[in-house]
């Protein structure tokens, strides 16, 4: 476990959503960086390609991603697609409206008290999923989906509108100034995820089979180079018991599926293939964590 006990050279990506969402924070946490490093380069990108070119520019500083587990995320693809993980130590203060993976992580919930874990912190190894697609899980995958909540649906739109608007800068500036401003669309109520028919395989041995409907199935990456797999079969009548395993090859087969990884929903797909990079990514946590 790496220390970092003199003050670095930082690269501190501020997200978008973090700028428009809560200001202040982001402000704090760039000054007690700026205040702290020995070099501290800020960087302001306004679409996820800048954010991809920043990322690749940052030499031999030791990236800081302020925002939330979207961006934190994106970081991380872009340096996993890159084969360039496990060589890069990455920091983040959190900072937006969608934290649960930062803080499942172990991240400090306070702008103060993360900016001060990127300077004092030690650098902890974290096994994570990479699927047959090459996507990366850092917290939990689940299946079927949580619905997404209110505020996530209204992010969910303003990435989408300013990634449309990539490369056409006037676009941009009109979707920065309209988006903010409009109110969250109601859309009719999702209906809740029904049992789904999956054959979830650990390692090779068969969990669950497709003649027994499930009502959910979770993922986590564990420690030491296995997932945890937990499968909740349909209850009918009397409560049916869950079934758990661990290994570090989890395949899930069926009919169309979607799922969720971290903060992000994604498919459909018949067939997927997880697994266990263990210690792959380099995450900065406050001293004993």
């Amino acid at each position: 476990m790496a220390t970092f006990a003199t003050p670095d050279q930082l690269l501190v990506i501020i997200d978008p959503v973090a700028r428009r969402t809560d200001g202040e924070s982001v402000r704090i946490a760039k000054d007690v960086l700026s205040a702290g490093a020995a070099s501290t380069k800020v960087c302001l990108p306004e679409d996820p390609e800048e954010f991809a070119r920043m990322l690749a520019r940052r030499g031999s500083r030791r990236p800081v991603v302020v925002g939330d587990d979207r961006a934190l995320m994106r970081a991380v693809s872009l340096l996993h697609r890159q084969r360039e993980l496990a060589g890069c130590v990455l920091s983040m203060v959190p900072v937006g409206p969608v934290l649960g993976v930062a803080h499942a992580l172990g991240i400090p919930t306070g702008a103060v008290a993360a900016a001060r874990a990127v300077l004092d912190g030690s650098e902890r190894r974290l096994d994570v999923l990479v699927d047959d697609s090459d996507g990366v899980v850092l917290g939990a995958l689940r299946i079927p989906p949580l619905q997404l909540t209110e505020q996530e649906q209204e992010q969910e739109r303003e990435r989408e509108a300013e990634a449309a608007a990539a490369g056409r800068p006037w676009l941009q500036s009109l979707v920065r100034t309209l988006v903010p401003s409009r109110p969250p669309r109601p859309g009719p109520a999702a209906p809740p995820p029904g049992p789904a028919r999956l054959r979830v395989e650990v390692d090779g041995v068969t969990l669950v089979d497709l003649d027994q409907p499930v009502e959910e199935v979770s993922v986590t990456p564990g420690t030491s180079g296995v997932a945890e797999v937990v499968v909740r079969p349909l209850s009918v009548g009397a409560e049916a018991a869950q079934l758990e395993a661990r290994g570090r090859t989890v395949t899930v087969a069926g009919a169309d599926f979607r799922y969720r990884a971290d903060a992000a929903v994604a498919g459909p797909v018949r067939r997927r293939t997880w697994v266990v990079r263990e210690g792959a990514l380099g995450l900065v946590l406050p001293a004993g964590r």
